[in-house]
């Protein structure tokens, strides 16, 4: 038989694309309608409702506003921290000691501009990704954006379509809502006309159309369709412990504040601001000022990288949780397969006739408004003609399920004789035994999809209508492999990110399809109808097989939350509305951007291009920006410990403050935050593992510790060998070089493994101290000068030993603590 081609999709999947008038091959007989088909408002109606404001303009927007940015990126409590110390220093002066101040200006301004670019690339991938809903207007169907919805449109309904207004059925065809997203009920309802449909569910079988009754605010679910594809900013792990620390470190600031200008006026007897300056000093650098900047620059640039590969990402933390995936469910239609099927063989059974195989098939074929993937394969192999138009009238219909694995039609045959027909699973179809089972699962080894035509004895939605069946032919079906699946499932294999397939097809061929792609253990593919209901046992058969056959969507729900018990972090990819429960309840949703409105609606990430091969990189995206915002965390929280350690031992010792503002503005410049822009953005392929604070923590407090006593060594040593006029200036001298040689390993450290630029950073950094050492304008501008030899040779000594002790320490907290 002469291959033929299809549309997108899956038999199972509802993502066929309709014909808008195919519903009227139904006939007047047709149940479940109500009435002739309505011809929707006119355009003067559309027109009259627009100018009442009667429209549906909730902003669905897919980023914060431009104000929200900058109120958020300024209005922060360390900006006011810094702000109000800035403030004093210009007060009490120099300039030169306020830098930090124009350091802070600087790193809000590249997060404010960062995240505007992130807003325009969101905002763009939105429009492309928008819902579209279909309304009926002046009698023809058309195509508008959601906020051009008005009050009374005619809005038809097709599976797989989110419900985006309130509003009264008017027309049904089988219809079955889902309202899970809204009252967390996973059982769909079946709607008639006269029935309410809130905005938020979706179509599951069926179709139909109702009248938009409120819009706009007034809509059940307004909100929730707002908060559903909004750029937002939501509780992380990452941003959790990061607020956790500075929470910490806020009550820090304000004893060591006290303790420091008390020590420097009573006890030093410092000149008033003097005292001030100092104390400004020390409380300065406890502040980790740069991290939650850094953070929301490397989330923004992440979203700006992934929006270019045409990712819409609708959720900023997405990028954090891919990152901490360790395993992957795929559902095989439009991830592992393409859009698209061929009728390759049709297989008469029990000596049916080919002809009237056929016939009924064309039949099948136009009965159906709404066909999917499969039944568009048939409907191009076997296309309706003028005797099959004028002689089958089709009498009642039952719409394709995934909770059935089968679809149906009955019909008044050109001689009168009423027959009703069955095309689905033949494992569903056909009792245990059934000599074709043989036949379907040697083609189902195949990686061939095979789909049974039989004739129902009695009604369509009988309980027994499949069991009472007989078989009339074998339907065969060729799936199109994606090219670019084996290298995406490979790069999963090597990234220790294990997968698992998850398709509603017979097991087998799923399997047959997952082992022509190299997936392993498909070799074992499970049927799930054998699976153990009880979720322990369950998550046992997950962690030992890889492939899964004839999964409801309930299963699906279950499978994922079974595997979350383990402990294990998951990302579900999806595209039909059976795919949603599970989309919803993963820790990542992936949508494929010919999916339906429902999953595209609760799915975090939207592949706006239906490329599986984008995954790869969304993944390498979220462990570049995890692993380096702990990377970088690192330097930053070092600093804090350092500098509240320096304040607690200058109080107890009763000495100045060894240290102005500017001096440690430029050690901060030089050993955290210049670097630290850099290695934030650098490559980064290790996964993401949980404990952020902790992770970071036990690094930074030995490095903080011993930097700060190293630096305070050299400090007492100095005191002792300096005097006179401008000792106290020598003092700060070395104990900057001290504690800037110190930071510089910890900086190295950090920057492991080496590469050519990281190697090129750290010299750079080390270089820039140098020039300032050695330009005579730059010393007097931050009061550094290396009084003798004697002194600063004997701080670069201090910090050889503080970077014998740091690499000493490391290795000691990476065996001992292991995260």
């Amino acid at each position: 038989m002469t291959t033929h081609r299809a549309g997108s999709g899956e038999h199972g999947e509802h993502r066929g694309s309709g014909q808008p008038g195919a519903s009227g091959q139904h006939g007047e007989d047709d149940r479940g309608r109500a009435g002739a088909r309505a011809d929707g408002l006119t355009a003067a109606e559309v027109a009259e409702r627009v100018s009442r404001g009667e429209v549906n303009d909730v902003p669905v927007r897919s980023s914060r506003s431009a104000a929200d940015i900058v109120r958020a990126n300024v209005f922060t409590r360390f900006n006011a921290i810094i702000g109000v110390l800035f403030l004093i220093i210009l007060i009490v002066g120099p300039l030169q000691d306020g830098l930090f101040g124009f350091v802070i200006v600087a790193n809000t301004g590249i997060g404010i501009i960062q995240e505007l670019r992130a807003k325009k690339t969101l905002d763009n991938l939105a429009v492309i990704g928008e819902s579209r809903p279909r309304v009926r207007r002046d009698g023809r169907s058309t195509e508008v954006p959601t906020g051009e919805l008005v009050l009374g449109d005619l809005v038809e309904l097709r599976p797989g379509d989110k419900c985006v207004v309130d509003g009264e059925v008017a027309e049904a065809d089988s219809l079955e809502i889902d309202e899970s997203l809204l009252t967390g009920e996973a059982d769909p309802v079946v709607k008639r006309p006269g029935d309410a449909i809130l905005s938020g569910s979706f179509v599951v079988a069926g179709s139909g159309a109702f009248t938009a009754t409120k819009v706009g605010s007034e809509a059940y679910a307004a909100r929730l369709a707002e908060e559903a594809s909004r750029f937002t900013l939501v509780h992380s792990e990452l941003r959790g412990g990061i607020s956790q620390i500075l929470k910490y470190i806020t009550w820090m600031m304000v004893p060591a504040a006290i303790g420091l200008v008390l020590s420097q006026l009573v006890v030093e007897r410092h000149h008033a601001d003097e005292a001030i300056r100092r104390m400004v000093a020390g409380i300065v650098p406890m502040v980790p000022e740069g991290l939650v900047l850094l953070t929301s620059v490397a989330f923004a640039i992440g979203v700006i990288r992934l929006g270019r590969k045409q990712c819409l990402v609708q959720e900023l933390p997405a990028i954090e949780g891919l990152a901490r995936v360790d395993v992957v469910c795929l559902d095989k239609t439009g991830t592992l397969t393409e859009g698209g099927m061929d009728v390759s063989e049709v297989r008469p059974l029990g000596g049916a006739e080919p002809d009237r195989v056929g016939e009924v098939l064309t039949a099948l074929g136009a009965a159906e408004p709404n066909p999917n993937a499969s039944l568009q394969a048939i409907i191009d192999a076997y296309p309706l003609g003028e005797e099959q138009r004028a002689g089958w009238r089709c009498t009642d219909t039952l719409p394709f399920s995934s909770a059935r694995k089968y679809s149906g039609a009955a019909f008044t045959e050109p001689g009168g004789e009423r027959s009703a027909w069955l095309l689905g699973a033949p494992d569903v179809l056909l009792p245990q035994g059934d000599p074709a089972l043989e036949e379907t699962g040697r083609l189902d080894r195949e990686g061939l999809r095979v789909l049974l035509l039989a004739r129902a004895s009695g009604a369509l939605d009988a309980p027994d209508a499949a069991s009472a069946a007989e078989p009339v032919a074998l339907v065969v079906l060729e799936q199109r492999l994606r090219p670019d699946a084996p290298d995406t499932l490979a790069y999963f294999a090597e990234q220790d990110v294990r997968t698992k397939v998850i398709s509603g097809d017979n097991a087998v061929s799923v399997g047959a399809v997952a082992g022509k792609l190299g997936v392993a253990g498909a070799e074992s593919p499970v049927d799930a109808r054998r699976l153990p209901e009880q979720p322990e046992e369950m998550a046992q058969e997950l962690e030992a097989h890889a492939v899964f056959g004839r999964v409801t969507p309930q299963q699906k729900r279950e499978m994922v939350g079974a595997l979350q018990k383990r402990g294990h972090t998951v990302a579900m990819t999806g595209d039909g509305v059976n795919d949603v429960l599970a989309l919803k309840d993963a820790d990542i949703g992936v949508s494929m951007g010919s999916g339906s409105e429902a999953t595209k609606a609760v799915a975090q990430i939207v592949l706006l291009d239906n490329s599986f091969a984008t995954l790869p990189s969304v993944v390498a995206e979220g462990r570049r920006v995890i692993g380096n915002i702990e990377r970088v965390a690192t330097l930053f929280l070092t600093k804090t410990v350092y500098s509240v350690l320096l304040a607690l031992l200058v109080i107890c010792w009763q000495v100045p403050y060894p240290f102005l503002p500017r001096h440690l503005t430029l050690l901060s410049s030089l050993t955290i935050g210049v670097p630290a822009f850099f290695l934030a953005l650098a490559p980064n392929k290790e996964r993401a593992r949980p404990h952020f604070v902790r992770r970071v923590m036990r690094y930074a407090v030995p490095s903080g510790l011993i930097a700060g006593v190293a630096t305070f060594v050299t400090y007492l040593l100095a005191r002792h060998h300096y005097s006179g006029a401008g000792a106290l200036s020598a003092e700060t001298s070395a104990a900057t070089l001290t504690l800037f040689l110190t930071a510089m390993w910890v900086l190295a450290i950090v920057a492991r493994p080496y590469t050519w630029w990281r190697i090129g950073l750290v010299l750079a950094m080390g270089l820039a101290f140098v020039v300032v050492l050695v330009t005579p304008w730059l010393q007097d501008f931050f009061a550094l000068r290396l009084v003798g030899t004697t002194l600063p040779w004997t701080a670069v000594g201090v910090a050889a030993v503080a970077a014998v002790l740091l690499e000493v320490a490391w290795r000691r907290v990476g065996r001992s603590f292991p995260a």
